[in-house]
């Protein structure tokens, strides 16, 4: 891939010679923050940068230096932008103010979810619990798949956008990274960011085997659509037994379907993540004879040829780069569930723009500045995480009667305001500095 200079540039290689804006060249220019400089520009700070795509990540990461002129490559495995997946939700002015200075905030708004309270049930049905929609949701909740598609919307005509394809290699030199992929050509690059999710293919390639860095959290979770039999509209219900648990949700409205989200407490499974038939007995077998809604939930189990199963785990690295590559989002510390990994992910990708715009592209110090100031904001999120699990599954009926009652107190009018300070503490403990947006 081969870009021309972005406007009047007198652009020189690091030992002063000229180099010719109109010739081939195959990296492109970062920022130009340095455009109005009015002066040469060194070859350090040119910059191409290839991401590996996990909504959001990589289109957060893509809109954000596409603000700044940077010319983005995103390679995603999936033959288009997904849609759909989880409701996920932002909260305190931490997450706003990145949004706001995206040009989103507004966007998410308008096609957020108005998910409303969601019920804690007994296997008739009866409430236990009402958990009020600021206290699960956020100040303002999205499907991670429209989320993708605002920031793929924002940027796509300064992006260049890759799908159906992976990288199969990455070799790195002192002047680049040389990759090659399962069905495109080879390319080189500048930089490469992995941004694809917690089972990430760039880390594993650079970093290492996964199994160095992903922390079992002793719980798996399931999620697929089901028959909104019923009648919820953005409302949810949940019922828990003992190590498993149940809930059925409608968050946008749809009179005919909802969506199941199924969570049990087990030992480490040995099994094939695109082995569908395979996960479905796993299932199957684990939630045998609950009560509740269970028998609808299975038979639209055993019908859909959607569905999402992982375990519930966090990523932990030791560091977030390594030469030219970096690490964002799950990809260098995601959580499966319950750590505001979308809402860290789109601040990390914030900051890492922000960083190599403040740096003038040399990416050594925009990438170590990355590390510092994101790294314990990230740590600080994921312990949010570790009690997902026993939130839906507790492992006793006594876990399950003292969660009960915890909520039922924490949902109160009195508590409510602190609690909700309290689950925003995470999302907002980071200072940003000012980026040159």
């Amino acid at each position: 891939m081969r870009f021309g200079i972005l406007g009047p540039l007198d652009v020189r290689t690091d030992d002063g010679t000229p180099l010719d804006p109109g010739g081939p060249r195959p990296r492109a220019l970062l920022t130009l923050l340095l455009l109005d400089a009015g002066r040469p520009v060194s070859t350090r700070r040119l910059t191409d940068g290839l991401y590996g795509a996990e909504p959001p990540a990589g289109p957060a990461l893509a809109l954000n230096l596409a603000r700044l002129g940077a010319r983005v490559t995103v390679v995603e495995k999936a033959p288009d932008l997904r849609g759909g997946g989880f409701a996920v939700d932002f909260r305190g002015h931490v997450h706003r103010t990145v949004l706001t200075s995206m040009g989103i905030w507004d966007e998410i708004h308008a096609r957020q979810t108005h998910m409303g309270r969601q019920t804690v049930v007994d296997a008739d049905g009866n409430p236990r619990v009402d958990l009020p929609a600021e206290l699960m949701s956020g100040d303002v909740e999205i499907f991670r798949g429209d989320l993708a598609q605002i920031m793929y919307e924002r940027a796509k005509d300064d992006v260049e956008y890759v799908f159906g394809d992976s990288i199969a290699s990455l070799a790195q030199d002192a002047g680049g990274v040389d990759v090659t992929f399962e069905i495109g050509a080879p390319r080189r690059f500048d930089l490469v960011v992995g941004a694809d999710g917690l089972h990430s293919n760039t880390r594993r390639l650079v970093f290492g085997d996964e199994s160095r860095y992903l922390r079992f959290f002793d719980h798996y979770v399931a999620g697929f659509d089901v028959p909104n039999h019923l009648g919820l509209d953005r409302t949810g219900r949940a019922y828990s037994e003992p190590g498993r648990g149940i809930v059925v949700g409608n968050y946008d409205g749809d009179p005919d379907r909802a969506g199941a989200l199924l969570v049990f407490r087990s030992q480490e499974l040995s099994y094939d993540r695109r082995d569908v038939p395979a996960i479905k007995r796993i299932l199957m077998e684990r939630f045998a004879g609950m009560g509740w809604e269970l028998p609808t939930v299975l038979k639209a189990l055993e019908e859909t040829d959607d569905l999402y199963f992982d375990a519930i785990a966090q990523i932990h690295v030791d560091r977030l780069v390594k030469g030219r590559v970096a690490l964002l989002g799950d990809a260098g510390y995601g959580a499966t569930m319950g750590g505001m990994g979308t809402g860290t992910a789109v601040v990390g990708s914030y900051v890492l723009a922000g960083e190599l715009a403040l740096a003038g592209g040399d990416f050594r110090t925009a990438f170590a500045e990355y590390e510092t100031r994101i790294r314990d904001f990230a740590k600080g999120c994921q312990k949010i995480s570790g009690n997902a699990g026993p939130f839906f599954a507790p492992p006793s009926e006594r876990r399950i009667r003292s969660r009960d009652r915890m909520y039922r107190v924490l949902a109160s009018r009195p508590l409510a305001r602190f609690f909700k300070r309290m689950t925003e503490k995470a999302a907002t403990d980071i200072k940003l500095r000012e980026y040159p947006f």
